[in-house]
């Protein structure tokens, strides 16, 4: 088989992101059945500036009351991202102009509020993280938005914070860092419960994305980590323990009820696009498990409710993939800053052999449509 040559004008992986642009230009390539519809022919020949600055939307920051407690101590890959998670000013503004991005949306660094057992301490330190990060956001409002963090250790105060924080401080949705600890430093519960509808109620009202971020399972909870605590984190255990929870909303009825819910997940997908197809099959198929609540298809839930990040899975096969599955327009551009390097998801993103109508949409344009920039 033929390879580069040196004399050839054009690499292979420019020759396939112009084959894509033109292929989707003649409508010769489609989009999976759930994608959008293929671009206009102007879009394909004029598509839009994908230089402009982008916009990132899982960059952490942290308050001194929660970062010994996250799990960035242990995840950050060198001793000045610590100085660079708690910057929430012109150091971080640096960083994203090295990185072109326009606009960052913070949110405390995992496990964040979830991880404070105390329901009373943990609806008092949410509600200072969002004061404090609102106070720093006013300094810089074109470069920086906010994230909620939000005590679901109780339900009905986790939606009043969630409305002061959109209504009162112009917040742009909400990151949560997986399943809350409640009363006991052992439990763990999950959003998809009888208990949670009174707040996803509120959320739909409000009509802002809840982005269901990682956390690792809890210590006495991983059996199956043993002898292997490599696994347990961003490595396999964050997806791992995500994945099943998005699953859990999915199959819940959850966007039955709420069909105008828009989820965000990160880390393009937490491998669920990828085992999709057969999820849905074996249920289809019947298994020895229940059905379970949903009435469509899970598939639907993840195309119709669901959104997508690139933050910290910097692999063009997997984005195309994810692409394939729900649609350029369901997937938006992310870096994980600190734990991840900002010139590092520049370098991959400029370079991915993706059409640069869907490197526009992913890039800017999406996020811009779903947070109203």
């Amino acid at each position: 088989m033929a390879t580069d040559h040196p004399k050839d004008p054009i690499s292979r992986r420019g020759f396939l992101r112009l084959s894509s642009v033109a292929l989707l230009g003649t409508g010769l390539l489609a989009e999976a059945p759930a994608a959008e519809p293929a671009p206009s022919a102007e879009n394909a020949v004029n598509p839009p500036d994908a230089s402009i600055g982008r916009i990132a939307l899982e960059e952490h920051f942290a308050i001194p009351e929660t970062l010994d407690n996250s799990y960035a101590v242990k995840d950050l890959p060198s001793p000045e991202a610590k100085d660079k998670l708690l910057d929430v000013g012109s150091g971080r503004i640096a960083e994203m102009d090295r990185g072109g991005v326009e606009v960052a949306i913070l949110s405390l660094v995992a496990p964040g509020i979830q991880a404070i057992p105390d329901v009373t301490q943990a609806i008092d330190t949410a509600r200072r993280a969002n004061d404090y990060l609102a106070e720093h956001l006013a300094k810089n409002p074109k470069r920086l938005k906010g994230f909620a963090a939000l005590p679901l250790q109780d339900p009905q105060l986790a939606a009043r914070e969630l409305t002061r924080c959109i209504k009162e401080l112009g917040f742009a949705g909400t990151l949560v860092n997986g399943f809350s600890q409640v009363g006991d430093a052992d439990s763990a519960v999950y959003y998809d419960l009888p208990q949670y509808r009174p707040f996803w109620a509120m959320v739909q009202e409000l009509d802002v994305p809840f982005y269901l971020h990682p956390r690792a399972p809890l210590p006495t909870r991983q059996q199956a980590y043993e002898g292997h605590a490599w696994l347990v984190g961003s490595t396999w255990g964050f997806a791992a323990e995500t994945s099943i929870h998005a699953l859990r909303l999915m199959g819940s009825g959850l966007f039955d009820d709420y069909p105008k819910l828009k989820i965000i997940l990160g880390h393009l997908g937490e491998g669920i696009p990828f085992n999709i197809w057969r999820v849905d099959h074996r249920i289809k198929m019947g298994t020895l498990a229940p059905k379970p609540k949903a009435k469509l298809p899970i598939a639907h839930y993840l195309r119709e409710n669901f959104y997508i990040t690139t933050s910290g899975n910097f692999r063009t096969q997997a984005l195309t993939d994810v692409i394939q599955e729900v649609g350029s327009d369901r997937v938006l551009y992310s870096v994980d800053y600190p734990l991840e390097d900002m010139i590092e998801a520049k370098e991959w993103f400029d370079q991915a052999a993706i059409s640069e109508t869907d490197r526009a949409r992913i890039g800017r344009a999406n996020a811009q449509k779903l947070f109203r920039l």
